[in-house]
């Protein structure tokens, strides 16, 4: 390296962006997956409610911020991905959707 001097006014702003990233992965559990109505749509879908369109799209949603993507024209992991998502929207259900679950 030529110049080592050179990182150094570099240092502090390394600094500020690593602590932005330690603090706003604190905050990530604060985020929700799920929405009220997606909350919504599956109890009613878990408890055996006529299926409507957008109780399909909805749980649709859920799946794919869950990391399923269906539009791929062939996909060697199905069907394991989709159960993965499943169960990470299962996951998210039982953490998320306590007062839908109560309805």
């Amino acid at each position: 390296m030529k110049n080592p001097l050179k990182i150094w006014p570099m240092l502090p702003a390394l600094a500020f962006l690593l602590a932005g990233c330690a603090a706003g992965g604190m905050q990530e559990g604060a985020r929700t997956h799920l929405s009220p109505a997606q909350c919504r749509d599956l109890t009613a879908l878990r408890n055996h409610a006529p299926l409507t369109h957008e109780r399909n799209i909805s749980e649709l949603a859920a799946l794919e911020e869950a990391g399923y993507r269906p539009a791929w024209g062939f996909d060697p992991y199905y069907p394991s991905d989709l159960q993965a998502a499943q169960s990470q929207v299962d996951r998210w259900y039982q953490t998320e959707c306590q007062q839908a679950q109560s309805d």
